[in-house]
């Protein structure tokens, strides 16, 4: 994750297009595993705010709970799920795959 970049860089739609062929199919890829990182990072974030979990919400054990805090500011400072899945795709650590088209055409018949 250290060399995903944090803010916004330009992209050349080229390199999308490398190892689908098609630049549509790479965004559709990229958001994909988008989904899955946030959902990952999302589990992460919750089992380890879980810990912290009370049935009494006191004012006071709001403000103290300094370790919650710096848990909750980590996960904000990590880069977005869409850049990591971009990174992944460019770097080609990205498994995906397509139906030949021979098998779809058997199953439209």
């Amino acid at each position: 994750m250290a060399s995903v970049p944090s803010t916004i860089v330009t992209r050349n739609m080229a390199d999308f297009a490398e190892q689908t062929g098609n630049v549509y199919m790479s965004v559709s890829i990229i958001s994909k595993r988008a989904n899955q990182v946030a959902v990952k990072i999302k589990e992460e974030l919750n089992s380890k705010l879980a810990e912290f979990a009370t049935t009494v919400d006191n004012l006071e054990e709001v403000f103290e709970n300094r370790e919650q805090i710096e848990i909750s500011k980590y996960y904000e400072r990590l880069p977005k799920p869409t850049s990591l899945a971009i990174e992944e795709f460019l770097e080609g650590k990205v498994y995906f795959r397509t139906p030949d088209e021979e098998t779809s055409e058997e199953i439209s018949l």
